[in-house]
Order: C-alpha cells, then sequence, then structure tokens
C-alpha cells in the first residue's frame, strides 16, 4: 500500500463505540471510505450528487452509517449495494429506504432474499453478469464471476477511486473461515483470477484487512495450493487424517488463525471434493 494512502487512513480514522461494538470510518480518498463494524466491513461512496452503499452489515451498524452520512456530509443515499445474500452482510438494510434510494444486487442474490423471506429490503434493481452504476464524476461497475461464496456475490470496482471490494472470497492478512462452508473453493480461484484482470491499487474486503493487488495474487496462491494439495491427496487414497498431517503451506503462517485453521481449511476442501465433486463415490478411486 502506497505510503500516502496509509498516512491518510491512520489520520483519519473514527473510532466510536456504539453499544459493544467499535464502528470506524477510514477515508480512503476520493470520496470513497471503508466503514467497519467489529469483524464485518463495507465502502460508501460521497458525491456532491449523493451517496452510493455496499452492504449495510446490521440494523445498528447502518443506523449509525446513516446518520454519520446525514450529519458530516448532507448527501442523500442514493444506492444501496448488497454484494451477496448472507444475512451478516445485508440486514439493516431498512435503514436506508427511501422513495430516493434504489437497492441493487445480482438476480442469483435476488432470488435467495425472496424465497428464503430474508428480513431485509428486496432489490429493485438486479443484473446478470455487469452494471455500471454513475454518481457525479464516479462509476462503480458490478460483475458476477460465477458461483465463489453464497448467491450472487459480486466484485464491485470503483474506477475512479481504483479500489476493488470484494467480500467473503478474497481476504487479505488471515486465513479463510473454519471449513469454508459456503465457499466452492473452484469458484473462487475462478474469481479471484478474474479480478486480478482489473485495474485497481486497493483493496478493500468484507473482512480482515486492506490491501492492494500484490495481497490479492497471494491470498490466492493460498488457496490455489489448499485445493491442489489436497485433491492430490484424495487422488493418492490418502485419508482427511493423513492429508491435514502431510499439508504444509507454513509460507503463509503469517496469515491471522494460520494454525488453528488450516486443518479445518482442509477438512472443508476434502469435504467438498468427496461432495460436490463427486470423488467420494468415485468408483476408480
Amino acid at each position: 500500500m502506497k505510503k500516502s494512502l496509509i498516512k491518510l487512513l491512520t489520520g483519519a480514522l473514527l473510532i466510536i463505540g456504539f453499544s459493544t461494538q467499535a464502528l470506524e470510518i477510514e477515508d480512503l480518498g476520493d470520496g470513497l471510505y471503508r466503514f467497519i463494524d467489529d469483524r464485518h466491513r463495507s465502502v460508501f461512496l460521497i458525491t456532491p450528487q449523493g451517496a452510493i452503499v455496499t452492504d449495510p452489515l446490521n440494523k445498528k451498524a447502518a443506523t449509525w452509517l446513516n446518520e454519520q452520512i446525514k450529519s458530516r456530509f448532507n448527501v442523500p443515499v442514493k444506492y444501496v449495494i448488497y454484494s451477496h445474500n448472507h444475512s451478516d452482510h445485508i440486514y439493516g438494510a431498512e435503514v436506508f429506504k427511501s422513495p430516493q434510494t434504489t437497492f441493487v444486487t445480482h438476480k442469483l442474490s435476488a432470488q435467495d432474499i425472496k424465497n428464503t423471506q430474508m428480513k431485509t429490503v428486496t432489490p429493485d434493481l438486479t443484473f446478470d453478469d455487469e452494471l455500471v452504476l454513475t454518481l457525479g464524476d464516479s462509476n462503480v461497475k458490478l460483475n458476477y464471476h460465477g458461483p465463489n461464496d453464497g448467491r450472487g456475490s459480486i466484485s464491485m470496482l470503483f474506477e475512479k477511486q481504483k479500489t476493488l471490494f470484494v467480500v467473503d472470497w478474497i481476504l487479505i492478512g488471515r486465513m479463510p473461515w473454519q471449513k469454508l462452508w459456503s465457499y466452492d473453493i473452484q469458484g473462487m480461484i475462478n474469481s479471484t483470477k478474474s479480478v486480478l484482470n482489473y485495474d485497481f491499487d486497493t483493496f478493500v474486503g468484507g473482512h480482515a484487512d486492506i490491501g492492494n493487488k500484490a495481497d490479492v495474487k497471494r491470498y490466492l496462491s493460498y488457496i490455489e495450493q489448499l485445493y491442489s494439495q489436497v485433491t492430490a491427496g484424495a487422488l493418492a487414497g490418502k485419508t482427511l487424517d493423513e492429508i491435514k498431517q502431510n499439508i504444509k503451506l507454513d509460507e503463509f503462517k503469517d496469515f491471522r488463525q494460520y494454525q488453528a485453521w488450516l486443518p479445518l481449511n482442509i477438512e472443508g476442501v476434502y469435504e467438498r471434493l468427496m461432495e460436490e465433486s463427486g470423488m467420494g463415490w468415485r468408483s476408480d478411486l
């Protein structure tokens, strides 16, 4: 990350206690901000014409953020974008509901929100592969890259700010969540390769740290090595315990939760190979 950005983030950090949560806003420059609620992150864009808010996270966090946008920037919220269908990222959206606000998500995410009767605002605007939202002199390019995590999970590229926002399927500085319960592992790899073609300097994830394109490439390397080594072990007829004993990915041991979650990551990949890839009932194995 550029020194100027680090200095900007340090100087602009705002920490406010709300209930038992620590809520923070970080200035990323050019009207773009990162919003932090405990372990969750989203971003929002401020322009003279209004604001674009991504994942509202939950009602308490969304209420606080809405108040901050009103008091600090005094602009209406024009768009609320859902990254995907998981409730821990998109609940609380009703805080922003108004006649001038459009709620946006991928069509698969919208379908799941409706089918499972999620307690959030039903999206007004959906798309298949790509949608570009323009507000003032800023564009936000939304893209669906196929399955990766949950349903309808998308990338959000803030083109002027050269900042990419992705939730759950790319993490910086931390291991992926335990047994990777909702992940499509090969889909994560495919999607991450796709976004690396974009022009961005700053990466913001829905969890963990802020980073850059090199950090995203390193995370991709971890997922690829994890997936290939577990697959090789399964093809060799090794048990899950044997695979856990044999796999060492110590070049990534600086990732938080490495010791605790590497065995769980291995187990998660193994289970998906047995079930989703059908290796558990293949007659040749």
